[in-house]
């Protein structure tokens, strides 16, 4: 009996937990019929498209479908009409950028037919028809449109160009990529793509300059001229460190180093005493009368027993250091005058460290174990040192040309 009870409060759970789920899919399903309406009634007609293309593409057959089979015909067709008066408005009126209204108008028209293809024919069951999609062909149109618009994009690039600044330039590229999207071998279009880029480019002169009463090394010099090595992406702007008689330098750069100051090699000792309780063998363990205590097996226990060690670690440290000084200057040469100065220092240390030590070597650390492997070795040069704050000196450089454009 218990059995029977049972079984059936589990039939009537499945049906409750079934008559839930029923509810949850007709209220999301009629949360997206809403969400559709108000797109439909804000003018958002694309989204309610969207949205029912979304609903249909998972089955367009079922009956929770036709609500929004009712709203994509609505909104298709109002999507149609807005678009489409919008055209004959544009043709009507004096706007420049007409041609390029149309062009995406028609070919949005053209897109949202296709969109809507592949789940044609939608059947109504609330209408008894099939819903009404007026499908027209807009190639003609499109092609027409699309001739205007490169007309249209070649004429305000060209317009840009004879502005004649950088700005201007700029824009033109900008006007002839789009047009080379949409038709890569437009006229001259490639070329004028190039010529627009190399003159809205800012060229930037880069020269170095040691004022600081040592010789700078060529290595060095070379690594600090060589800006393929920075890392700077910048679109707009190239830096140069020959003159090319064909480029017209608007902007420069002095690296003026006006101080290198290196320390005298040193080398200074210092001796630690060092001391450390180890253990150094067993012994038997012994009650107050000596004598030797068991554990409960009858075995005699052993206890560890603990020396004191001591050694003397003498730890030698070679030091050197360089002291590299300077500015970092912008110039107009467009303006003949300074634009901005950025001071530039950056400072290399040469260390090492190595250590011997008299007693017992038990005494010693991990640490102080590592010291002793190491050795004197010979100072590095002045040009050598140079050469190793180099790569700091290139960074601190990166960062100011990164934190500060020309424009």
């Amino acid at each position: 009996m218990q059995g029977k009870i049972t079984s059936r409060k589990r039939i009537i759970s499945m049906k409750y937990l079934g008559s839930i789920l029923i509810i949850s899919f007709l209220f999301i399903g009629c949360n997206s019929v809403k969400r559709n309406q108000k797109y439909i009634a804000k003018g958002d007609y694309d989204k309610a498209i969207d949205l029912s293309v979304k609903k249909l593409q998972k089955d367009k057959t079922s009956s929770k479908s036709d609500a929004h089979i009712l709203l994509l015909e609505d909104a298709f067709a109002k999507a149609v009409e807005e678009d489409k008066r919008e055209i004959s408005f544009q043709k009507k009126g004096n706007n420049p950028a007409e041609p390029r209204i149309t062009y995406y108008l028609y070919t949005g028209l053209k897109g949202r037919q296709e969109h809507i293809r592949p789940l044609l024919p939608l059947y109504s069951n609330s209408l008894g028809r099939n819903a009404k999609f007026k499908l027209v062909d807009y190639s003609s149109k499109i092609i027409a449109a699309k001739g205007k618009y490169l007309n249209y994009l070649y004429d305000i690039g060209l317009t840009y160009m004879n502005f004649n600044t950088i700005s201007d330039y700029r824009l033109a590229y900008t006007t002839f990529c789009e047009l080379t999207d949409i038709h890569p071998n437009y006229r001259d279009s490639q070329l004028l793509l190039d010529e627009s880029h190399f003159k809205g480019t800012d060229f930037v002169f880069v020269s170095l300059n040691n004022h600081s009463g040592q010789i700078m090394p060529y290595e060095l010099e070379r690594d600090l001229l060589n800006f393929n090595t920075y890392g700077l992406d910048d679109f707009w702007t190239e830096y140069h460190t020959e003159n090319q008689s064909n480029v017209d330098y608007n902007f420069g750069i002095d690296l003026d180093f006006t101080s290198i100051a290196f320390s005298p090699e040193r080398i200074s000792e210092k001796e630690i005493q060092l001391e450390k309780e180890i253990q150094d063998g067993w012994e038997y363990k012994r009650d107050r009368n000596g004598d030797i205590v068991y554990d409960s097996d009858g075995n005699a226990i052993k206890i560890d027993t603990f020396i004191i060690v001591t050694a003397t670690l003498t730890e030698t440290i070679q030091s050197k250091s360089v002291l590299v000084g300077g500015d970092v200057v912008y110039r107009d040469f467009q303006s003949n005058r300074e634009m901005d100065q950025f001071p530039l220092a950056s400072e290399f240390i040469f260390e090492n460290i190595f250590a011997n030590y008299r007693g017992d070597e038990r005494a010693l650390s991990k640490e102080d174990k590592i010291l002793i492997k190491n050795k004197f070795i010979p100072f590095p040069s002045n040009p050598q040192m140079l050469i190793d704050a180099g790569e700091d000196v290139k960074q601190h450089l990166k960062e100011i040309l990164e934190e500060n454009s020309f424009r």
